[in-house]
């Protein structure tokens, strides 16, 4: 069936490499990988350096998947994820990008297929590289500073509440990922963008 989750191959989570960046908001994606990995039974997946990343190949529900963290920083991450899937005959249609979304409120999630770069560096990168913008995207958000600047904003960490509220997110952006990978991008849309609208018309 066109569009089925089966057909994913490449997972790939965004954010900078080095301990520095570790628990910044612009890592959600690396975050997301490493939820994913430790949900995994033990052994499933073996790491591996290709394309300058770090890669998890295994299988999921009886098919191969890759699990990508480019080490390019963010920016560049195309330079990452073009060579992989090439290297793999990943086409475009067959990769799902998680990301951090400063348009979006703290903790929100937002799933979609395709689309432009939404002003996202390490986005518009993996769009360059790939000359597609055909692939899904699960989107995380950290919402935007109130003062100061974007990119120190990015790159720094969480405290209190706020701590708490995005390791939420984590873990709901990763239960996506599995849905969509189990029921498909429509059915993973219709349940999490829709939890999502659900509950801020609540509030």
């Amino acid at each position: 069936m066109a569009g089925a989750g089966s057909s994913i191959k490449l997972i790939v989570g965004l954010g900078n490499p080095g301990s520095e960046y570790a628990n910044s908001r612009h890592n959600a994606g690396f975050m997301v990988i490493e939820k994913l990995l430790a949900g995994f039974p033990e052994g499933r997946f073996t790491e591996s350096h290709l394309a300058e990343s770090r890669v998890f190949t295994g299988r999921y529900r009886g098919k191969p998947l890759i699990l990508q963290m480019p080490l390019t920083y963010m920016n560049v991450s195309g330079a990452a994820v073009a060579p992989l899937s090439r290297r793999l005959g990943i086409e475009p249609q067959e990769i799902i990008v998680i990301s951090d979304d400063l348009d979006l409120a703290p903790g929100r999630l937002r799933l979609r297929q395709g689309g432009s770069d939404g002003g996202h560096n390490g986005l518009k990168s993996i769009i360059a590289e790939l000359g597609s913008s055909n692939f899904k995207r699960v989107r995380i958000g950290i919402g935007r500073p109130e003062k100061g600047k974007t990119a120190d904003y990015v790159l720094s960490g969480f405290e209190g509440e706020e701590e708490k509220n995005f390791a939420m997110a984590i873990d709901r952006a990763a239960e996506a990922v599995l849905t969509i990978l189990g029921a498909g991008m429509t059915a993973a849309m219709n349940k999490f963008n829709a939890a999502e609208k659900t509950e801020t018309e609540n509030k």
